[in-house]
């Protein structure tokens, strides 16, 4: 079994993003559950959950989880997708494999609607990027 956390600062919007594509590029693997949390909570953005479907992926019945929910699970890998999360979650129990990419936070932008649906789908794209190359390179290798 392997077990991946995405770890972001609230898990409303990058970590969501993460765990769709993640669960989507492992969906036929049974042996890996993902799983996405926060070192705070701020609710699932519905930007995000209308970005994503854009794209074919469907996170609206995903919820926002503090870190602290999962500390009795053995992760295999923990993917920190912000800098915020990174330093305020240096520690967590275990030997997981940690890996860390700071992606821009959409969320953020304050402009136009052209702006921030350029910002979403940018930020989409390379977390899906991302998240296609970690499965391939490390969860297809170990389950090999």
């Amino acid at each position: 079994m392997i077990n991946i956390l995405v770890l972001c600062t609230g898990n409303s919007c990058r970590s969501q993003m993460a765990e769709g594509y993640l669960k989507h590029f492992v969906k036929e693997q049974e042996q890996v559950t993902v799983y996405s949390a926060g070192v705070e909570t701020h609710g699932v953005n519905p930007s995000a959950i209308a970005f994503m479907k854009e794209d074919g992926i469907d996170i609206s019945n995903h919820t926002s989880n503090n870190l602290n929910e999962y500390l009795d699970i053995e992760f295999n890998y923990i993917l920190t997708v912000c800098d915020n999360a990174k330093e305020r979650c240096p520690f967590f129990p275990g030997k997981a494999e940690r890996l860390h990419f700071n992606f821009f936070d959409p969320s953020k932008v304050d402009g136009t609607k052209e702006e921030i649906h350029d910002a979403f789908t940018k930020t989409r794209n390379q977390i899906k990027a991302y998240c296609k190359d970690f499965v391939q390179e490390k969860v297809i290798k170990a389950l090999s």
